[in-house]
C-alpha cells in the first residue's frame, strides 16, 4: 500500500480502532464449529501496524497477545536492529515469516538509470539476507513501475532481467522472491501475472497476492483461481468504491467478497500466511482486526 493510500485509510478508519471486541460482528460464537471448513493459514500482520512507540519486544508480544502468529518485517540494514528484532520475535513466540522490501518504489528495477537499478538490487540483497537471518521464507518485491518514462514493455523486460540476477542468491539462501501487484500500472490481470512469473521458470520466484490491491479493476477470487499454487503469501485488506473515488476501510467494511475468496483459497488448497496490511493502531484496534480476520477469512462464513 502506498503512503498516500495509508494516510487516506487512517483518516477513514479512526473509528474502527475503537471497536470493542465482543460486538455482534465479532462474537466468538460466529466462528465455524466445523474445523474441516477452516483454512489452515498462519495469521499475520505487517510490522508497521504495531505501535512504533513500543520496543521490538513489546511490539512482538503485542502481536502474539492479540492473536497473530507471524509478522512481516521491513528490510533492516542495521545488523544490530535486525538481531534485536530476531531476539524479540523468538522471546515473544512469533515468527518473522517474510520481509517487505523497502526500495522498490523509490528505486524501481524497471528504471533506465543503472544507478537506480543497482540501489534497488542492493536493497533486495539486503532483504534476502534479512530473510535468511530471521528464518523467513519470502521477500515481497514490487517488480517494476510503469510511468511516463518507462513503457509497459520496458518495465517487463528490464525487471525480468534484473530479477534474474537475484535468483542465484535467492536459491542459495532458500528464500522465495514474491512478486506483488500494487497499483504500479503493471501486471494488471491474473493472466499477465501468471505469465510474468512463469517465464522465470524458477521455484524461487512466485506470487505475493494482495486481496485488496486488485479490487479496483478485478476480482480477487478470479486471481486466486488463475494463479493457484504460484501464490506463496497473501496480503489482506479491504477497499470500498465510492462515487467520487475509493478508500481503504477496516476488514469487513468494504467491497471484498470474503465468502468467494475463501472458496477460491480452499479450491487451491492454500496453506500459507494471511498477513493483514492496514494502519498502525493500539491494542484494542489490533485485537479487533485479529477477530475480523478470523470471522471473514479463516473460519466458515
Amino acid at each position: 500500500m502506498g503512503k498516500s493510500s495509508r494516510r487516506e485509510f487512517l483518516r477513514s478508519s479512526v473509528a474502527a480502532a475503537a471497536v470493542i471486541p465482543g460486538s455482534s460482528f465479532l462474537a466468538p460464537q460466529s466462528l465455524s464449529a466445523n474445523p474441516d471448513r477452516s483454512l489452515a493459514m498462519k495469521k499475520g500482520l505487517v510490522y508497521s501496524m504495531l505501535p512504533k512507540t513500543l520496543s521490538h519486544l513489546e511490539r512482538c508480544k503485542l502481536a502474539k497477545d492479540v492473536g497473530f502468529e507471524v509478522v512481516q518485517a521491513p528490510t533492516t540494514p542495521d545488523e544490530h536492529e535486525a538481531e534485536e528484532m530476531k531476539t524479540a520475535a523468538e522471546k515473544a513466540g512469533v515468527r518473522i515469516d517474510s520481509v517487505m522490501n523497502m526500495d522498490h518504489w523509490d528505486y524501481p528495477l524497471s528504471s533506465s538509470d543503472p544507478t537506480v537499478v543497482e540501489r534497488s538490487l542492493s536493497g533486495m540483497r539486503t532483504s534476502l539476507h534479512n530473510a535468511k537471518f530471521w528464518g523467513s521464507d519470502v521477500v515481497l518485491l514490487v517488480p517494476a513501475v510503469v510511468n511516463a518514462q518507462t513503457s509497459y514493455r520496458d518495465a517487463w523486460t528490464r525487471s525480468q532481467r534484473q530479477i534474474g540476477k537475484l535468483i542465484p542468491l535467492a536459491s542459495e539462501l532458500k528464500v522465495v522472491i514474491g512478486i506483488e501487484e500494487v497499483w504500479n500500472k503493471f501486471l494488471l490481470s491474473p493472466l499477465e501475472m501468471q505469465s510474468y512469473v512463469a517465464e522465470f521458470n524458477s521455484p524461487w520466484v512466485k506470487v505475493w497476492f494482495d486481496i485488496g490491491n486488485v479490487l479496483l479493476y478485478g476480482y480477487p477470487q478470479d486471481w486466486i483461481r488463475t494463479l493457484g499454487k504460484s501464490i506463496v503469501k497473501l496480503h489482506v485488506k479491504d477497499f470500498k468504491r465510492e462515487r467520487d473515488g475509493y478508500r481503504w476501510v477496516n476488514l469487513g467494511e468494504g467491497d471484498t467478497d470474503w465468502r468467494e475468496i475463501r472458496k477460491a483459497l480452499m479450491e487451491i488448497q492454500y496453506a500459507g500466511s494471511a498477513i493483514v496490511e492496514l494502519e498502525e493502531g493500539d491494542e484494542a484496534y489490533l485485537r479487533d482486526v485479529s477477530l475480523r480476520l478470523d470471522r471473514l477469512l479463516l473460519a466458515e462464513a
